[in-house]
């Protein structure tokens, strides 16, 4: 059964202010046992709609969890999705305050620009592909305001898909990249190699993940917007960083992006 409007709110308070005093909490699945997915979205959104209202704007989306070894590493089963703002875009080569987030972790990923629009439901891969113009290198900065990362799959729905941040580096024109799938990266903490994987690891190509994004919001009756960009999923394991910390994602065909951690 389906949480009522008030619970849904004040999870949504919650994981608002845990974020706001960077403050984890306990999973809201443990405090309300019958959240579920669809709650979830719902508490997400409510913040997300929060965020918009105080200025913010959206400038694409997340999609998590598309690889066995995050799903793994945090025991959840399927892919979710999250909003990503204006206010969590950091340059490439930039800093990122340590002290803004509860316990981040760097993801190395490949991030599509949508060209035209695409809403699902029944977008293929290739629909995906045809609507992209161009794909970067980048890094998420993975935060959960949940404590100790014991997520559940509706924890991290409601808590933006626990995203914190995006770094991306130039675009290359999609006609410019080789097969995404065999795509390789390296990710080096400190000049140190740390995690290697290719883009299959994203639910076999990285553009599923795109495809799979499209049909989710379709049931939100949402859908990809020309100019918005879609970070696909981690190509590797996502390891915490702290403060002086420099990370680096070196792509091949795509090249090297980068973060250091203040």
């Amino acid at each position: 059964m389906a949480l009522d409007e008030g619970t849904r709110q004040e999870i949504a308070r919650t994981l608002r202010e845990a974020q706001a005093r960077v403050r984890p909490v306990e999973p809201p699945s443990r405090a309300r046992p019958g959240l579920d997915t669809a709650d979830a979205y719902a508490v997400q959104l409510h913040n997300i709609a929060l965020r918009l209202g105080g200025g913010a704007r959206t400038v694409g989306y997340k999609v998590g969890l598309t690889s066995a070894v995050v799903q793994e590493l945090l025991g959840v089963g399927e892919p979710d999705f999250g909003h990503l703002l204006d206010d969590m875009l950091i340059e490439d080569g930039g800093t990122a305050e340590a002290s803004r987030y509860c316990a981040p972790r760097v993801e190395p990923e490949i991030c599509f620009r949508i060209a035209r629009g695409l809403r699902g439901p029944g977008v293929t891969a290739g629909d995906a592909l045809a609507a992209t113009d161009a794909v970067a290198p980048a890094l998420e900065i993975a935060d959960s305001r949940v404590r100790d990362w014991e997520i559940a799959l509706a924890d991290t729905v409601a808590d933006n898909a626990s995203a914190g941040a995006l770094v991306h580096g130039p675009w290359t024109p999609l006609a410019g990249v080789p097969d995404l799938a065999a795509l390789s990266v390296e990710l080096r903490i400190d000049d140190e190699a740390v995690a290697r994987g290719e883009g299959r690891a994203v639910l076999g190509h990285p553009t599923e993940a795109v495809a799979w994004l499209a049909n989710a919001l379709a049931e939100f009756d949402a859908g990809l917007e020309p100019g918005q960009v879609v970070l696909t999923g981690s190509m590797t394991t996502a390891p915490f960083v702290t403060a002086g910390r420099c990370v680096e994602a070196r792509f091949d065909a795509l090249g090297p992006v980068s973060v250091s951690f203040s």
